[in-house]
């Protein structure tokens, strides 16, 4: 047993037995109130899952086990210019608990690099799609395709013990995540490069290997694959793709078939697919404005007549966050740090500094600020991967971290299948009437 395996054993283990204990003690506390608004708005805000590896404060934002994104950009090893840190490092921190040393983060880039040859099949079954099929639809099938190597599906046709389900969904874990570099890739080469495809570089670290094989090996452009994949990782257990691969995981589906519904759920407009839509909102109105130097008035014009349109500002509000994105500072932050001059990254600073104070105005919206998708695109664009209906991708390579490590904590602590209840809408009028009778 490798030693993060080992890690992740004891206290997974130590942490069962510690919720067998509270469960059987206290099972019967009341600790949240559900309303009817919430009953039809999405079981918005209802305490119902349990997430070991992040956990989401609507002012503080994301914090990785009880760590912000500038603490991780702090204290996780870091990738070769030693400033931005590696996500090896951030998925042992997701998995243990613990921030690993250089020596374990090393070793985890060479285990990934161990694990992650393809099958040829999953790339015949990529080439017989047309080739202008969405990325993520592409992804979503590669991941399907690769599910023929599940350690848990096989064990489980063969016979295992409940106790050993986190071992099996460990493994094809480690196995998916050393893959997924490749398989996006490979996405993006038949796509947009004419099928011209790059061999893996054994020296790189698992970012730095992924921008070398999209085709970009400038060393700024591998320092913001580092950043991208480390802060796009996880959300808490909330959002849709990860409680989607919470929910298909309840059900024993082994972690290929689990991670591909999620991903699913994360190509969808109002979830993952938003990044492609704020650059693309981004070029619309500077080719309608005819400039890409806009003032501030005429984006506030672009603006308004967008809302006139009843039509949203793409990478402005968020579901549960009421303050900035840090995931959007952080990248503006590198920004500042890596890029001298870039016309449509300022044009996103003028966007950050117009758009607040006309939602906020408007009195009907509690987030007025910026969420990650605000920025990632410009940054993108800026280093040459141009084609947004790519990011998507992206950012599934990147959530595989978080929302694996959890399916993996799910599987260890025996998290039964997810059923939430169902009411009508004849039952929900009974209540009504009922309390306005009493």
């Amino acid at each position: 047993m490798d030693a993060l395996k080992q890690k992740f054993f004891e206290k997974s283990s130590a942490l069962k037995a510690e919720i067998k204990a509270m469960l059987k003690s206290h099972g019967g506390l009341v600790v949240d109130d559900v309303t009817l608004g919430q009953v039809y708005g999405g079981a918005r805000d209802i305490k119902m899952m349990v997430w070991e590896t992040s956990e989401l404060d609507a002012m503080e934002g994301i914090r990785f086990r009880n760590m912000s994104i500038p603490e991780l950009k702090e204290k996780l090893p870091k990738g070769a210019d030693g400033k931005q840190p590696l996500p090896e490092a951030l998925f042992w921190l997701m998995l243990v608990g613990e921030i690993p040393t250089d020596a374990e983060v090393a070793w985890l880039t060479a285990e990934w690099r161990k694990r992650s040859d393809v099958p040829e099949h999953v790339f015949r079954t990529l080439d017989a799609l047309p080739e202008h099929t969405h990325a993520m639809t592409q992804f979503s099938i590669a991941i399907n395709a690769l599910q023929t190597e599940s350690i848990f599906a096989r064990r489980y046709d063969e016979g295992f013990p409940k106790d050993e389900y986190w071992d099996a969904t460990y493994e094809d874990t480690m196995n998916l995540i050393a893959r997924l570099p490749r398989i996006a890739a490979y996405i993006y080469r038949r796509t947009y490069a004419n099928h011209q495809h790059i061999a893996p570089n054994p020296q790189e670290d698992w970012s730095g290997n992924y921008a070398h094989m999209l085709g970009f090996d400038n060393a700024d452009f591998k320092a913001l694959m580092r950043l991208y994949l480390t802060i796009h990782a996880d959300h808490e257990g909330g959002n849709a793709s990860a409680h989607t691969t919470h929910l298909v995981g309840s059900t024993l589906s082994d972690p290929y078939l689990t991670f591909a519904a999620g991903m699913n759920a994360l190509a969808g407009p109002l979830h993952g697919l938003a990044n492609q839509e704020v650059i693309k909102w981004i070029f619309d109105m500077l080719d309608e404005i005819g400039t890409t130097a806009p003032s501030k008035e005429q984006i506030a014009d672009y603006v308004n007549a967008t809302l006139a349109k009843g039509q949203v500002v793409p990478g402005y509000g968020h579901a549960v966050l009421r303050q900035p994105d840090p995931r959007f500072i952080a990248q503006m932050e590198f920004a500042k740090e890596y890029i001298r001059h870039d016309d449509v990254v300022e044009v996103v600073w003028k966007v950050y500094n117009v758009v607040p104070g006309i939602l906020g105005a408007l009195g009907k919206v509690k987030n007025p600020w910026p969420n990650v998708d605000a920025h990632s695109g410009a940054l993108l664009v800026h280093y040459g991967l141009k084609e947004y209906g790519y990011y998507t991708v992206l950012f599934g390579v990147s959530r595989a971290l978080g929302v694996l490590a959890a399916l993996c904590w799910s599987r260890a602590l025996g998290f039964p299948l997810e059923r939430p209840k169902s009411v009508t809408t004849e039952w929900a009028m009974a209540q009504v009437a009922k309390s306005i009778e009493q």
